[in-house]
C-alpha cells in the first residue's frame, strides 16, 4: 500500500512538473504550431515596464493549474509590445510587435488576445486578469462557446450551452 501512494504522488510531482517546464512560443513559431496542431493561440502582450504584466506572470500564467490548461488546449505565444525591430508574419502582412499591438487596437498593458488557428481574432482582453478568472476564459474559448452566441456571463452561470428561454413577445 505504500509503494502505491509512493508511485501515486511521484507520477503527480511528474505531471505537474511537465508544465513548469514548457517555455512560450516566438510569434511566428507559436502561429505554425497553432496551424499544424489545429488550436486556438494565446497571445501575451507586455511591455518590459509595465509592473502588472509582472504580477499576472507571476500569479496568474505561472499557477500550475493554468499553465497545465494553457499548454495542454492552447499555443501560448509572448509578444513585447514595444518591439520595433522584429519582423513577424500576421494574416499574411508583416508587422513589428509594435504595429502588431497597434493592429490589435491594444492600448495598455497586459493584455491577453485570442486566435483561431486560423489567424481571426476572438478576442482581447485588457488589463489584469486572475487565475481563477483566466482559467474560466480558457474554458469559453476553449469549448468555443463564442460561436454560440453564449456570452462569458451565462458561460459562468450555466456553462457552454445557448440560454433556452423565449423571450416574449
Amino acid at each position: 500500500m505504500r509503494n502505491r501512494w509512493s508511485i501515486i504522488i511521484l507520477m503527480l510531482f511528474a505531471t505537474l512538473g511537465l508544465a513548469a517546464n514548457r517555455s512560450w512560443y516566438t510569434f511566428n513559431e507559436g502561429i505554425q504550431k497553432a496551424k499544424k496542431e489545429q488550436k486556438p493561440i494565446v497571445i501575451d502582450f507586455y511591455t518590459d515596464w509595465c509592473s502588472w504584466c509582472k504580477v499576472m506572470d507571476k500569479n496568474t500564467f505561472s499557477a500550475p493549474e493554468v499553465e497545465q490548461y494553457l499548454f495542454m488546449h492552447f499555443i501560448p505565444i509572448r509578444l513585447n509590445a514595444e518591439n520595433q525591430t522584429e519582423n513577424i508574419k500576421f494574416q499574411n502582412k508583416v508587422f513589428t510587435p509594435r504595429q502588431l499591438t497597434s493592429a490589435f487596437q491594444i492600448t495598455g498593458f497586459p493584455s491577453v488576445a485570442f486566435v483561431t488557428p486560423t489567424e481571426e481574432i476572438i478576442t482581447v482582453v485588457p488589463g489584469y486578469i486572475e487565475k481563477t478568472k483566466f482559467l474560466k476564459i480558457l474554458e469559453y474559448v476553449q469549448q468555443e462557446c463564442y460561436k454560440t452566441n453564449v456570452s462569458f456571463d451565462e458561460f459562468l452561470k450555466s456553462g457552454c450551452k445557448p440560454s433556452t428561454k423565449t423571450k416574449p413577445k
